[in-house]
């Protein structure tokens, strides 16, 4: 009974349900019933159908069964029975049918080639063998011959056949040359799957070895070599040139002509091919031309399976792993270069050998019970169904009232002891066969009870528990459960009976302790067995650890109290960051805390407290952080520089146990900071080879330690020490020390069964590593069977972590168990885990969906649950597709998309939100489960009301002066109804003051807007939301840019950028000019002033005179107008103005009369002056410009 860890035997010792017309009964493990009841014969070992055997060693046939009484064997051979004592080579082992044939003496196996098949009979029926083919591997040798050199022009394609002597099995095909070394291939140079070598061009480079095929046999282990062929490459380029390896158009380069791709295998545009259900589909394409063609592959009217296939061979090779029906169809292989491309298809059938879709199971029945055995297979073609009794056709069978055939079925009626017997059902198509034995036992026995009696039972206060009664009997008993040997029979409310007589408990109270009894009966009689149940008090911690924070140096100390069933032993422990704590010297543990004296920073972590007892725990976590101490050391030893310790040395193994060894070494430098601890590391060389692990962690005091080992693993060690700086380098390793073998003590963990197919279950598991191995060929006995049923276990040996199981019903649960087997035995007793298998697309939608609007963008579903039975699966959720189909806009384009939500669980209604409001939608409903979606439901239609609108798009903020802002925007992506408006608030910001904000309200039509500015230096925050007649929507906001920082100081200067004010300036500018122009022609006209008029003076006899009088004007003293510029030297500069008059008039002398002219003469130098000097500004002057047009 459940609660304690009862004997091996009994977890598998519980009765099972009928099945639906079968009544099937399980008998137990248990070894005395297995020993007490009589049995018909089971075969459990076998050889192989297609048994290829060794010609240098013994032969051997294998057969075993089983059964009470213990079977006798015999062997037919091609059919005929097969006299074992006539031929002193053969001979039978003892207590098994396996055959073992002998040549020590002389022989030829060949002679004992044939079909042999194994019966094993006791006196309740006969049980078979497969026909099993025995074959002598051969491995021929090559046939001599000659072969003269293959000549062959540069760029052409060339096949090198093997034609390997035909081997048993078949040889795997290899090329190198005759020195052994392999034969380089790229897509290029290739060996087809038949063993040929292709070059789909030929280069000068290939000539520089010989090729030959060789063939290794598997059995031999010989390998066979095929006399080299000699290439001799034709050329127009007869040097090899190595650089041209790599020229970018090599065959252009040598005087190849490029050539488009045909094909060399296989031939012509296309081919077909055969391949068996569960087989590797390999499809082959090898093509020449120049340059080397690229292969790729397709499938027409799909994609190739992504997770089966993959490329081979440069990608001319395409397999298709595992194959099935659904990969049956037309693939084609595409071979092209630049020069063009071809195409070959393949057309793939997928047959299929038989296959089990039920297999007869053992059928183990009461007298007067019903019961059934199914034989489904398939195949392609469709296999056919032969029954067979104790290995004779039934049709010749003696004739049997209570049995009836209906083609792949035997239905038995009212069984009695007389129908005790072995059948068989062989099922063939022309691809092979399916052979199975399924026994029908019928047995007699009073119940008993398989569990110790009288157990006790201890749980924790408001857990839940199971009380398990494993008994037998035939017919079936029946079990009910009784408390305090009183009452009525327990089942209901807080108890609850499974089918296999365990009584459960869903919520322990304080009143269920006290003494349970489970009686078994049948029409035979009773047994019955008890189990006292007692109650106790859950483990609790009611003051936790808290977290701390510690300066280093300082104590801290963790509090854990705890409170429990003082009838419990309690025990506390600590883990610090979730491994288990050491507590060393400075660490002090005791009963309700933890205290750490000097703390370190090594010390910081999590720390959890760990309170449980034998049947429960409690966990309380809590951190502790250590700040670094800043302090200047106060001794010498503290003032010396601290580093990593040395690495220890010198490791030695003494004490050589079975399981234990103990290991001893020396210690390196502590480097001025003390060793706190040791870590020892392991490495095995089976499963992770050159992989350390960790084995167990000691105090830094100690350099020798018994190390705790496990079976059958060769151990090495190392050891790590460590300080307050770091960790040392590993030592070096000690020598090895191998443990012998045990039977695992445990099994994989983290079992599960799923389905990947609506028609599988996928059973995986956590592989066992090297130290829980404990022996050689390490395996894992899978077995399964369906829940609640009474069917035998199915079983299956696998030596990875995962096992599929085909051909199941959808998503059944099955019992699934795991066991851990290597060659010195089995593991314990594996728990049951219960799996379920693959799941296929729900078959029902939800009916009655009704739709009820909520607001504008929310509606609420309601809909009638679907049964269970056609979820096909477990329940996900159910699911609302749907979509927008139009606006009641018009003319607003939307779009289509589906959407979807989910309602996880079991309900009845629910709510789809975040809808667009006023718009028609359209609504599908499903039922989901983990293989997908189920049929959609009726289409429903609905519209949401008008709701209010999103924001408006594009909103822009532009200031193209200090006076006004621009706002512009575009209408809302979602009106989600008809615009009434928009409506805009802004306000005035400088700094932390804020203005009074303005509200404006637009028509729809509107998108633009001008504020004008109150001030230069303020910003604006504007924010623009568009109306319906529900509201108004979302706004969006922004804000006016920042001003310039010279607002106030450059607001008057910044009028000279305005263009009024540039177009005035430049009218005055033109007026201003115009006058100075018009001043200086009327005061040049005449050009000559005579002298007596203007002078009152009479003239020198040094003053030039013209012969009218006049005189020429010049600057005889040199004296500079004011003004002007003087340069270093003295002489005079002209001023970067022509309109100087400098050039004009008398130095410094000149000067103006009220009127403007000048006083003295003016007058234009003469040509002389012109051509005598450049210093003459007559014809560079505007005025003089001027003056000359007038």
């Amino acid at each position: 009974m459940a609660g304690q860890q009862p004997p091996p035997w009994v977890h598998a010792a519980f009765l099972f349900c009928l099945l639906s017309l079968s009544g099937a009964i399980e008998i137990p493990m248990d070894p005395s019933i297995q020993n007490e009841l009589s049995q018909p014969p089971t075969i459990t070992k076998q050889s192989v159908k297609d048994h290829i055997v060794d010609p240098r060693d013994n032969i051997l046939i294998e057969c075993e069964a089983k059964g009470n009484p213990a079977p006798s064997f015999h062997w037919t051979r091609n059919s005929r029975f097969f006299n074992i004592a006539k031929d002193p080579r053969v001979s039978m082992r003892r207590r098994s049918g396996t055959l073992v044939i002998d040549f020590r003496s002389g022989g030829r196996p060949e002679e004992y080639e044939g079909e042999y098949q194994c019966f094993a009979r006791n006196k309740f029926g006969t049980a078979l063998s497969n026909r099993i083919r025995l074959q002598v591997s051969k491995s021929p040798l090559w046939p001599k011959e000659n072969l003269d050199p293959v000549v062959v022009q540069e760029g052409a394609p060339l096949t090198l056949q093997c034609n390997p002597p035909p081997g048993l099995p078949s040889p795997v095909i290899f090329w190198m040359s005759s020195s052994m070394e392999p034969i380089t291939q790229d897509k290029r140079v290739s060996q087809g799957h038949n063993g040929d070598l292709y070059f789909s061009n030929v280069m000068l480079q290939d000539m520089q070895t010989d090729y030959s095929c060789n063939a290794r046999f598997h059995f031999t282990h010989t390998i066979q070599q095929k006399n080299p062929f000699n290439l001799k490459v034709l050329t127009n380029h007869p040097y090899n040139d190595s650089s041209l390896r790599n020229h970018p158009d090599m065959y252009s380069a040598r005087g190849v002509a490029e050539r488009t791709p045909s094909f060399m295998y296989p031939q012509g545009t296309a081919s077909s091919q055969m391949v068996l259900r569960g087989m590797d589909l390999l499809l082959e394409c090898i093509a020449s031309g120049v340059p080397t063609p690229d292969i790729a592959w397709y499938k027409k009217g799909g994609d190739l399976p992504s997770d089966k296939a993959k490329f081979e061979n440069f990608n001319k090779a395409l397999r298709i792993t595992n194959v099935s029906e659904e990969d049956s169809g037309e693939y084609f292989c595409l071979a092209s270069n630049k020069m063009g491309s071809i195409r070959h298809t393949i057309s793939v059938r997928v047959k299929a050998a038989p296959y089990w879709l039920d297999e007869p199971k053992n059928l183990i029945l009461a007298p007067g019970e019903d019961g059934r055995l199914v034989c489904r297979a398939n195949g392609n073609p469709k296999p056919t169904v032969q029954w067979m009794v104790n290995g004779e056709p039934l049709q010749s069978a003696p004739p049997n009232p209570n049995r009836e055939v209906a083609g792949d079925t035997i239905i038995f009626r009212d069984t009695q002891i007389s129908s005790r017997a072995v059948y068989q059902c062989n099922t063939s198509n022309e691809h092979g066969y399916l052979l199975a034995n399924a026994f029908v036992s019928v047995l007699d026995v009073p119940p008993r009870m398989l569990s110790a009696r009288n157990q006790l039972i201890r749980v924790i206060l408001y857990n839940r528990t199971r009380l398990d009664c494993p008994f037998f009997g035939s017919p079936i008993p029946t079990l009910r459960w009784f408390k305090n040997g009183q009452g009525s029979n327990l089942d209901g409310g807080n108890y609850h009976v499974y089918e296999n007589g365990s009584l459960e408990i869903k919520m322990i109270r304080k009143e269920d302790q006290g003494i349970y009894t489970c009686v078994a009966t049948n029409i035979l009689g009773k047994a019955e067995n008890q189990v006292r149940l007692e109650v106790k008090d859950p483990t609790r911690i009611y003051r936790m650890p808290e977290d701390q924070v510690a300066k280093r140096g300082t104590t801290v100390q963790l509090e854990c109290r705890v409170k429990h069933d003082p009838s419990l032993k309690l025990t506390v422990s600590w883990l610090k960051d979730d491994e288990p704590l050491y507590i060393g010297n400075r660490m002090k543990k005791e009963e309700d805390s933890l205290t750490i004296f000097g703390v370190a920073e090594r010390d910081q972590g999590s720390y959890t407290c760990v309170a449980s007892t034998e049947l429960d725990q409690d966990l309380a976590k809590a951190y502790l952080t250590v700040l670094a101490d800043q302090a200047t050391p106060t001794n010498r030893l503290a003032a010396l520089p601290k580093g990593r310790p040395d690495r220890p040395r010198d490791l030695e193994l003494t004490d050589l146990a079975e399981r234990s060894v103990r290991l001893t070494w020396i210690p390196g430098d502590d480097n001025n900071s003390p060793i706190t601890d040791y870590v020892v590391q392991f490495e095995e060389d089976q499963f992770q080879p050159g992989v350390w692990h960790d084995h167990s962690k000691f105090p830094g005091s100690v350099n020798s330690a018994v190390l705790r080992l496990s079976p059958y693993v060769n151990y090495q060690f190392r050891v790590i020490a460590i300080n307050e700086v770091g960790s040392s380098h590993p030592s070096l390793p000690s020598e090895r020390y191998r443990t012998s073998g045990a039977p695992p003590e445990s099994n994989p963990s983290d079992v599960k069964g799923e389905g990947t197919r609506k028609n599988n279950m996928e059973i995986t598991w956590t592989p066992m590593n090297a130290t829980s191995a404990f022996g050689p060929n390490l395996r894992y006995i899978v077995k399964w069977r369906r829940r609640e049923t009474r069917e035998t276990w199915n079983n299956a040996t696998v030596w990875g972590s995962r096992y599929v199981v085909g051909q199941t019903p959808v998503y059944v649960p099955y019992e699934i168990r795991v066991q851990a087997e290597n060659d010195f035995g089995k593991g314990p007793e594996p728990d049951t885990v219960i799996g379920y298998s693959g799941e296929d697309y729900p078959r029902a939608a939800p009916t009655d969906v009704k739709i009820r609007v909520l607001n504008s963008t929310a509606i609420s579903l309601q809909w009638n649950r679907v049964y269970s039975d056609t979820v096909q699966g477990q329940l996900r959720e159910y699911r609302a597709y749907y979509w927008r189909e139009s606006s009641l806009l018009k003319g607003l384009w939307v779009s289509q998309k589906r959407q979807q939500a989910g309602f996880p669980g079991d309900r009845l209604r629910g709510v789809v939100s975040r809808l667009f409001p006023y718009s028609n939608y359209k609504l599908e409903m499903v039922v989901v489960n983990g293989r997908g979606d189920g049929p959609r439901s009726e289409t429903k239609e609905f519209t949401t009301p008008e709701g209010v609108p999103s924001a408006p798009r594009r909103f822009r903020v532009r200031q193209p002066n200090l006076e006004t802002i621009n706002l512009e925007w575009d209408h809302p992506e979602h009106p989600n109804g008809i615009l009434t408006g928009y409506t805009l608030k802004y306000v005035a910001f400088n700094g932390t003051k804020v203005g009074k904000q303005i509200v404006e309200n637009f028509s729809p039509n509107q998108t633009k807007f001008t504020v004008q500015r109150a001030d230069p230096v303020s910003r604006y925050r504007f924010s623009l939301s568009a109306r319906t007649q529900v509201g108004s929507g979302e706004a969006v906001t922004e804000e006016s840019p920042a001003p310039p920082k010279e607002a106030y100081t450059n607001n008057q200067a910044d009028i000279a950028t305005q263009g009024w004010f540039i177009g005035l300036m430049c009218a005055i500018a033109l007026l201003v000019l115009i006058l100075l122009i018009v001043c200086f022609i009327k005061r040049s006209r005449g050009g000559k002033y005579p002298v007596r008029e203007k002078k009152d003076v009479p003239l020198g006899p040094e003053d030039p005179k013209e012969e009218d009088g006049s005189f020429d004007y010049s600057d005889e003293d040199n004296k500079p107008l004011q003004g002007s510029q003087t340069s270093l030297d003295g002489t005079i500069k002209q001023q970067e103005s022509d309109d100087s008059l400098v050039d004009y008039g008398e130095g410094g002398e000149g000067q103006f009369n009220e009127d403007g002219s000048f006083i003295g003469q003016y007058t234009v130098k003469k040509d002389k002056e012109e051509t005598e000097g450049n210093e003459s500004s007559e014809a560079t002057s505007p005025v003089n410009a001027i003056y000359s047009l007038a």
